[in-house]
């Protein structure tokens, strides 16, 4: 028999060590190390080194081919049932793809494979694997958001078109991966949903569930299956108290596209993004929102993420991208004479260092003794804007609350701002405006030599080269160079 040896699986990147650390020496993760029994026998097989004067073996079989011979098939992609997850996939569900879904505990990711199984079940065959929840527990959630569907659905969104679910939806209550693995085998769906990968527990690895052994093996396994009979495989994932994936790293790499499900616990709009996509891009964005009969696609995201109708001192109206969908975003701004030595900065929906950097241009090139008052920075509807096309929003908000002033209602503001105090163009400039004027919006401030083709229709357009000039439109005489004593 076998000697038994004890090593050590670091839980975050999957590095092995003979010996136990407080501290992984591979990745530096604290308390990450777990015990784990392994055979001390290598047991893989070797290719024979030949023995000099031994007879030559011969090669095997050649099994390449000519990239050009390599036959080609049309990708025909599944509908989800979800316009907005269709989006952010690239088109829909290609057969034999796996398909990562991770988010925090609660947001919603077992709702949304619930509901886009049910959408799917009229079409396709889908089989839903439930490993944290009873065959019960699964079906109670089925019926209340079945019997909970509105009627007639508000303008503003519409939920998924949801069929009745006929027999193609089958249900499987099960943490066995063999017993998963027959299962997929002998139905051969076109779509399945695996809830969760932690849950699964690999019978012949004497590791815990959860663990790195077990989420890298179990995955391994699907994937072959998946890519063996062309199903489209959903896999939902736990994330770690940081908000990354939990488990090793291998696991994003076996998989075709990584998604992220994710949204402010108090309120009840919900964001999809893609982290990682081999069949389509990664900046796309789905706008969903929970409801009492489950999720619901929003369509117009835009008036999800602007504020009241009455405008108020601090506030500007910028256009962001997210792949492909222009949203207008409201910020807020918030100057106020600082009681401390150094002034506070906090900024939710935009970076830190960002603001800092904006306050450091308004300060230099406008002379505002901004660095003697606190300064507090949000994006409306919780939404994350991380491109530096909000710039002359954020310079606008924060002059505007410094000055008491009020933008012209209808006003947005596009353009990365230099730390020279010039405007720089931004991409999609064109898209981003034809947004705004669907809104109804009248004025747009934008940098000069953007290269716009022909102006938009209902939208004054004023193309600015310096921060200075694009305040002063903005904001009028009142946004002028002169100091104001704290």
């Amino acid at each position: 028999m076998a000697r038994v040896t004890r090593s050590y699986i670091c839980q975050s990147c999957g590095a092995e060590t003979r010996q136990f650390f407080g501290r992984c020496p591979s990745c530096g993760s604290w308390n990450a190390l777990v015990e784990q029994a392994a055979p001390a026998a290598d047991t893989r097989r070797r290719r024979p080194v030949p023995t000099p004067g031994a007879a030559t073996v011969p090669a095997a079989a050649r099994r390449s081919e000519p990239i050009q011979a390599v036959g080609e098939r049309p990708l025909q992609r599944l509908c989800s049932g979800y316009g907005e997850l269709d989006r952010v996939l690239g088109g829909g569900l290609v057969p034999g793809s796996l398909v990562l879904l991770g988010g925090d505990p609660g947001i919603g990711k077992s709702t949304l494979l619930l509901q886009s199984a049910q959408a799917m079940a009229g079409r396709h065959s889908v089989l839903y694997v439930s490993a944290e929840e009873s065959a019960q527990q699964v079906k109670l959630r089925w019926r209340r958001l079945a019997e909970q569907q509105p009627a007639a659905p508000p303008p503003a969104t519409a939920p998924i078109d949801r069929p009745v679910p006929g027999p193609g939806l089958q249900l499987l209550s099960e943490t066995d991966l063999e017993l998963v693995l027959q299962e997929l085998e002998a139905l051969r769906p076109a779509v399945a949903v695996i809830d969760s990968i932690q849950a699964l527990h690999d019978a012949d690895l004497g590791s815990a569930p959860g663990s790195v052994a077990q989420v890298r093996e179990c995955a391994a396994a699907l994937a072959r299956i998946a890519k063996r009979q062309d199903t489209a495989l959903l896999l939902v994932g736990h994330v770690t108290k940081e908000g990354m994936l939990a488990g090793p790293k291998v696991l994003e790499h076996l998989v075709d596209a990584v998604l992220t499900f994710e949204g402010d616990r108090f309120a009840s709009h919900r964001l999809l993004r893609a982290v990682k996509n081999r069949f389509g891009a990664t900046h796309e964005l789905g706008v969903f929102e929970m409801r009492g009969q489950g999720l619901a696609e929003v369509l117009n995201p835009s008036e999800l993420f602007l504020g009241g109708d009455a405008p108020s001192a601090g506030t500007a109206t910028i256009v962001a991208c997210e792949g492909t969908r222009p949203l207008v975003v409201e910020l807020q701004a918030l100057v106020s004479t600082t009681s401390y030595a150094s002034p506070r900065r906090t900024a939710t929906g935009i970076g830190t260092n960002r603001l800092h950097q904006i306050l450091a241009v308004l300060e230099k090139h406008l002379g505002l003794p901004l660095s003697r008052f606190d300064c507090y920075l949000a994006v409306a509807g919780g939404l994350e804007v991380e491109e530096p096309a909000a710039d002359l929003g954020v310079a606008a908000a924060v002059v505007a609350s410094y000055r008491d002033l009020t933008l012209p209602p209808g006003t947005v503001l596009i353009g990365e701002l230099g730390l020279g105090g010039q405007l720089r163009p931004v991409a999609q400039l064109e898209l981003r405006l034809q947004e705004a004027a669907r809104l109804k919006a009248r004025r747009a401030v934008v940098p000069k030599g953007s290269g716009l083709s022909k102006g938009v229709a209902g939208l004054e357009i004023f193309e600015c080269s310096t921060v200075a000039e694009a305040m002063v439109r903005a904001l009028g005489a009142g946004a002028s160079i002169h100091e104001r004593d704290p």
